[in-house]
């Protein structure tokens, strides 16, 4: 495409571009078109120079040819990596093969160019790094945003004071760190929050559950594979190190991974290389580890089913998430916010509030489930509340009674309510045996595992019309 037909990109484009070519006939082309198109364009003929020229750091795009009299472009591009430039590859080169184009896109390309270059081509190549730096500029602006931001709740228990503070601590370091805490605690919410605050912020974060992928899989999942490298492996994969490359890799139930994942994990950490299944040359890798546990890892190693070294390693600083039930100041706070959250999801248009015998039962359970158990609570009551109030009928049953098992006194309308939800609930599972015994109450009953008896006693202390809602038969037994 002529020069004069370009596309007119002087009032969108902010791209800075540097042209890296030795000869100069080329070089000088390329240039002048793509000034005239718009960009803010630099040139240069030799490694040396191009060196010199992206460590000012301002240059988005450089189109690199492969081939340099002091050099080649692939090295150019891996010193740029090395020393944390922005700038985004393109690699021109006359000789197209297969194995090029992988070497510069494994290097970290964006892509590559075929001599001779067509100015259209280049020129839309440029467009699409543009958008795509657009993009991730404004996540970047809106992460900022979100981590500057003032939390809806902030924990007023001193032990999640403290955690907050070891956070601040730990985050913008490159320290592996080690979660530990009960299910349900938030362990996956404090490693995001140490990726967020962390210089690592605009890179991935990917979470693996390291007890959820079968064994035969995980080498494959965690470090890639080559095309063949099993039955079913049609296509090359990166595994989850290579894809967090830059970020921060989550690696949840730490204590589940098997003895032999261990020692490589161990590898990965130390040498900060990972080797794709089937072979292939070993990568390297900038990946910061965070790992989370529910299980007592030092027991673990005395027991040999942990590694020790890895344990220290993993461990170099350790954050411990106390249980919901050792900090009851954070619990109406986080009934609060959860009330909030969920609202808009339930149906209700108004605030909702808590009836007293509702937060005496909040506050006098255990919550074994922590922090989870408690958010899956408050979502079911908002969607069962009516009239803009939470009720102890829509608490779960199991919970309530619980509260009754519990050394607090509860209050006389709890005791009510209780007694109503239990004879609702046996009521309703009565029915359904009924009709799951084809009306055979005496099949019923024993798959309830009670009398003939007892289960028309149950039913009978309901009203009438309900009685023989329940069941018709049961009018006529209670008349005899």
């Amino acid at each position: 495409m002529p020069a004069d037909r370009l596309p007119d990109l002087k009032k969108m484009s902010t791209l800075r571009v540097l042209v890296i070519d030795d000869e100069a006939a080329s070089r000088q082309v390329l240039t002048e078109v793509l000034s005239k198109a718009g960009f803010a364009v630099d040139s240069a003929a030799d490694a040396a120079s191009a060196t010199a020229r992206l460590s000012r750091g301002d240059v988005d795009v450089a189109l690199c040819d492969m081939h340099l009299p002091d050099g080649n472009g692939i090295d150019l591009l891996r010193q740029s990596r090395a020393a944390q430039l922005d700038t985004t590859f393109v690699m021109v080169t006359a000789f197209a093969s297969v194995e090029t184009a992988v070497e510069a896109l494994r290097a970290g390309a964006y892509d590559y160019i075929i001599k001779p270059v067509r100015h259209s081509e280049v020129t839309h190549r440029l467009q699409q790094i543009e958008a795509i730096r657009k993009l991730r500029d404004e996540n970047r602006a809106l992460k900022r945003a979100v981590r500057d931001r003032k939390p809806l709740y902030r924990c007023t228990s001193s032990a999640m004071r403290r955690l907050e503070r070891l956070v601040e601590k730990v985050a913008p370091t490159d320290s592996t760190v080690l979660i530990v805490g009960e299910s349900g605690t938030g362990k996956s919410l404090i490693a995001r929050s140490i990726h967020e605050y962390s210089q690592r912020s605009e890179g991935p974060l990917l979470s693996v559950n390291c007890g959820a992928i079968p064994d035969q899989l995980l080498e494959s999942e965690f470090f890639g594979h080559t095309k063949g490298a099993y039955t079913g492996a049609d296509r090359p994969t990166k595994g989850l190190f290579l894809e967090s490359d830059g970020g921060t890799l989550f690696l949840d139930e730490i204590g589940e991974l098997p003895m032999h994942m261990q020692t490589k994990l161990l590898h990965v950490i130390e040498e900060k290389e990972v080797r794709p299944l089937g072979g292939g040359p070993a990568r390297h890798v900038d990946t910061r580890i965070i790992a989370a546990t529910n299980r007592n890892l030092n027991q673990m190693v005395g027991d040999g089913r942990f590694r020790e070294d890895l344990y220290f390693r993993l461990g170099v600083f350790e954050v411990a998430i106390p249980p919901l039930r050792e900090r009851p100041d954070d619990l109406r706070g986080l009934i609060q916010f959860m009330l909030l959250r969920h609202r808009p999801h339930s149906g209700n248009a108004r605030a909702l509030t808590l009836e007293p015998d509702v937060e005496e039962a909040l506050s006098a359970y255990t919550w074994p489930g922590n922090v989870r158990e408690l958010d899956n609570v408050i979502s079911r009551a908002c969607i069962l509340s009516e009239d803009g109030t939470i009720t102890i009928d829509d608490l779960p049953l199991d919970l309530v009674e619980a509260v009754l098992r519990g050394a607090r006194a509860p209050s006389p309308g709890m005791m009510a309510s209780l007694h109503e939800l239990k004879r609702d609930f046996e009521i309703d599972v009565i029915r359904r045996a009924i009709e799951q015994a084809g009306g055979d109450r005496k099949l019923a009953a024993q798959r309830l595992k009670i009398s003939l008896s007892s289960l028309y006693a149950k039913l009978s202390h309901l009203p009438a019309d309900e009685r023989e809602a329940a069941d018709p038969a049961i009018s006529d037994t209670t008349e005899h």
